[in-house]
């Protein structure tokens, strides 16, 4: 690559808990000898992933050429925080050879991609390819479409109730804007789960999108990487549901932050978060917790009711040994009870 050769950049995106992260894990460790650049967008205030990759030990990309944007959707503050990450990425000597762009589980893809037409950036960066991740098992479930039966009885009761569903409208702004779409914990689900899901997405989209299936985001970088699509060049071929919108928000959603003290039985926890899950139709927790007399690290994770914990580092002696989860769900999510549930109980 000359110096005058534009960047490529890749645009990671899909909903709350799909996979993104550990999608991005794989591309580190296959990176080829490759200098690679991330930008970490999270929707709560506390960088959960950009921690993760950070621990990732992987010498294609150096910790400072992480960039963690917390508490927002760079799809919504491009001016104020996307284009400076830019320009920090740019600035690094060498420069890296491929941005890769993790966007929140949140974000709508195809504004960030206008981003890339602005002439500041058009001139210097490319739009290598738009990945879609794809949660299959909570597709599956059902958790990014309505009940068919249930909805036309609302209809049925009163015509005039709106029946928009936010997690299926960002849903399908993920994939309508996508290059390649990977179909993730295909480990999950049946087989016939797989050829229905990959149906229909195939169906809701206008162009002819390559839908990968796999385990645990195990996709080498060779297959992500070098997609040239050249996105920013097309996107009049990527429809969305706020293309008539002059700007858009994501008031349909909210996040909260749990402070915990250190814990004695992460099983207790556990059974108390998929309480806390059930009762108030959480999307998503991830954070780091400290269980007493363990030198490691505890990292916590839930999709909807699948939820899992693992150790990933021991405590640097220099941190504060400080427990943070970060709850995230549909608006109304109601803080004081969930907050009461999980820092009285005894763990």
């Amino acid at each position: 690559m000359t110096s005058l050769a534009k960047i490529p950049a890749t645009i990671i995106t899909g909903f709350l808990g799909a996979g993104k992260t550990t999608l991005i894990r794989h591309i580190l460790a296959t990176a080829n000898g490759r200098r690679l650049a991330l930008i970490i967008n999270e929707f709560g205030d506390v960088g959960i992933d950009g921690e993760i990759l950070k621990t990732c030990g992987d010498l294609a990309c150096r910790e400072d050429s992480i960039i963690e944007l917390a508490n927002g959707c760079i799809c919504c503050t491009v001016a104020d925080d996307f284009l400076p990450a830019i320009e920090r990425l740019l600035a690094l000597d060498p420069r890296p050879d491929h941005i890769i762009i993790e966007t929140s589980g949140l974000a709508l893809p195809k504004p960030l991609v206008k981003a890339f037409d602005w002439p500041s950036i058009r001139s210097r960066l490319t739009v290598d390819g738009v990945i879609a991740v794809v949660d299959g098992a909570a597709t599956a479930d059902g958790r990014f479409a309505d009940d068919p039966a249930k909805l036309a009885r609302q209809r049925d009761a009163d015509p005039s109730i709106e029946h928009d569903n936010p997690l299926e409208e960002v849903f399908e702004d993920q994939l309508l804007c996508a290059d390649l779409i990977i179909l993730n914990k295909a480990d999950l689900i049946s087989e016939a789960e797989q050829a229905q899901i990959t149906a229909d997405i195939a169906a809701q989209i206008p162009r002819a999108v390559k839908i990968v299936a796999a385990h645990e985001g195990r996709i080498d970088a060779r297959v992500l990487l070098g997609l040239y699509a050249a996105a920013e060049d097309d996107l009049s071929a990527r429809p969305s549901h706020h293309d008539a919108e002059s700007e858009h928000d994501h008031d349909d959603f909210e996040s909260i932050i749990i402070d915990m003290g250190a814990i004695e039985d992460s099983a207790a926890l556990m059974r108390q978060l998929a309480e806390v899950v059930e009762r108030h139709d959480v999307l998503r927790i991830k954070g780091f917790l400290e269980l007493r007399g363990k030198p490691m690290r505890l990292l916590v994770q839930g999709v909807g009711k699948r939820l899992q914990h693992s150790f990933d580092r021991p405590w640097r002696p220099d941190e504060p040994r400080r427990g943070r989860l970060v709850i995230i769900g549909e608006k109304g999510l109601d803080a004081g009870s969930i907050s009461q549930a999980l820092t009285r109980g005894e763990f």
